[in-house]
């Protein structure tokens, strides 16, 4: 959240740890809201938006220093599948923005003085797809192709004034390019998240490669990984820290596989908060969950990243 309490993304991670939220849709899906539809949390903007900042608060609430927002599968071209038209899908784009920081303002009125910052999210090309793609990559689309299908969103959400753009569960090195040029002048700092399969990404390309493409880009504050089996998350921070020299960011799923045919989570959980030590001490400087890894679980990273 702005203001004099509140000093900017990157200065903090210079100076310690912050925690982010976790997994929005199953925030939402907790709360009795059918998620089960292509736009996924992003129909909520239309149709429920004070479910999201219901759901933004209780991540606060649990001790989340970080919001991120619910345009994760909002596209211009998911939302005209839908019969929405440009004006207002980037009215909700906009909105996703605005109802996190309308969550940080009821955070700051029940007496949370910790610092709380915006990060709007921009998901993979894959997820506009809503067939598993993000989990995959190799679309088919030239970077050139992939930077025509990222601007235009990432301009409006820029132009909404988050504290940070997250861009997240990349799959691709590729379209990690794609998205570091997309960013480029829009005047908002950015991190960038690969979702990966042990040491590589999902389309099979090394870290040390991937990462290597934000290592110069002075838009991008942190990069790391999301999305992805805790398992693979501790490997991936030390790489990302001795390639890159940036704070590292690491919030992955609950180590359950997502069935993109059957539209259902499958396999035992497997994250523990634990485990965010080992993170830290690799260079793990924003950390927190995806999917399946709620409000409790944020709270006992929270509790653990403090008493270190």
């Amino acid at each position: 959240m702005s203001g004099d309490r509140t000093p900017p993304l990157a200065e903090a991670l210079r100076s310690g740890t912050v925690v982010l939220d976790g997994g929005m849709s199953d925030q939402l899906e907790s709360a009795g809201h059918d998620l089960g539809d292509a736009l996924w949390s992003a129909r909520l903007l239309a149709e429920r938006p004070e479910a999201v900042t219901e759901a933004h608060l209780a991540y606060f609430r649990a001790g989340a220093n970080v919001a991120i927002t619910a345009s994760y599968q909002a596209t211009f071209e998911g939302f005209g599948r839908r019969g929405i038209g440009r004006e207002e899908a980037a009215r909700l784009l906009a909105l996703s923005v605005a109802l996190a920081r309308d969550a940080a303002r009821r955070a700051r009125a029940e007496g949370i003085t910790r610092p709380l910052w915006v990060a709007a999210s921009a998901g993979p090309y894959g997820a506009m797809l809503a067939d598993g793609s993000e989990y995959r990559g190799r679309y088919g689309l030239s970077v050139a192709e992939l930077e025509r299908f990222h601007r235009p969103r990432l301009e409006v959400l820029a132009g909404a004034a988050p504290d940070v753009l997250a861009l997240e569960t990349v799959p691709d090195a590729d379209e990690a390019a794609a998205l570091l040029r997309a960013v480029r002048g829009l005047g908002v700092p950015a991190w960038l998240s690969y979702t990966v399969d042990g040491d590589r990404t999902r389309a099979g390309q090394p870290l040390a490669e991937a990462f290597a493409l934000a290592a110069d880009a002075d838009e991008v504050i942190a990069v790391g990984v999301n999305c992805c089996a805790p398992a693979d998350v501790g490997r991936a921070v030390e790489i990302a820290a001795r390639v890159t020299g940036k704070p590292v960011v690491a919030y992955p799923n609950s180590g359950e596989s997502w069935d993109a045919t059957a539209r259902a989570w499958n396999g035992p959980a497997d994250f523990h908060a634990e485990q965010v030590e080992a993170w830290r001490d690799a260079g793990a400087r924003l950390i927190g969950g995806c999917c399946r890894v709620g409000p409790p679980a944020i709270a006992s990273i929270a509790r653990m990243l403090a008493a270190a």
